[in-house]
């Protein structure tokens, strides 16, 4: 199965519906003023996707979410001690910065929808990939650490 839309695609559609229930319905604000409270998310977002294509990087494997088939090493150091998919729950923390500065409660409850949808459209498929490329080895890893954290 061929995928279509780049990962962060799938932030950026959020993103959007985010500011749109925020514009469409300003009464639903329940947080009017978190101030510096939303640079945390944005930092964890930060380190978990950095350091997670950091750790790509040293293992002279692909990042690519299209082509899962094309890794040439199971990286399961560093991040991925703490989740199988760090860089998707960067993009999560991401969204969860942009929800807590709009404020508004709609915006909140996008983001186990973005968890559901990313795991269906993105992350199924890429551990059907990895599965079938590492085997147990995968396997093993997936009962030891979780889909998102």
């Amino acid at each position: 199965m061929q995928k279509k839309i780049p990962p962060p695609l799938y932030g950026i559609i959020f993103a959007l519906a985010m500011w749109a229930l925020d514009s469409l319905i300003p009464s639903l604000q329940w947080l009017p003023n978190v101030g510096l409270l939303i640079l945390l998310p944005l930092a964890i977002g930060l380190a978990a996707i950095s350091g997670a294509l950091t750790q790509f990087i040293r293992s002279k494997t692909t990042p690519d979410p299209f082509r899962p088939d094309r890794a040439s090493t199971l990286v399961v150091s560093g991040f991925y001690q703490f989740s199988r998919n760090p860089m998707y729950f960067g993009l999560l923390m991401f969204l969860l910065s942009w929800a807590l500065y709009l404020g508004n409660i709609l915006s909140l409850l996008c983001l186990p929808v973005f968890i559901r949808v990313l795991t269906n459209q993105q992350i199924k498929f890429e551990e059907e990939a990895l599965i079938e490329l590492f085997g147990e080895q995968y396997e093993q890893y997936m009962q030891r650490v979780r889909r998102w954290i």
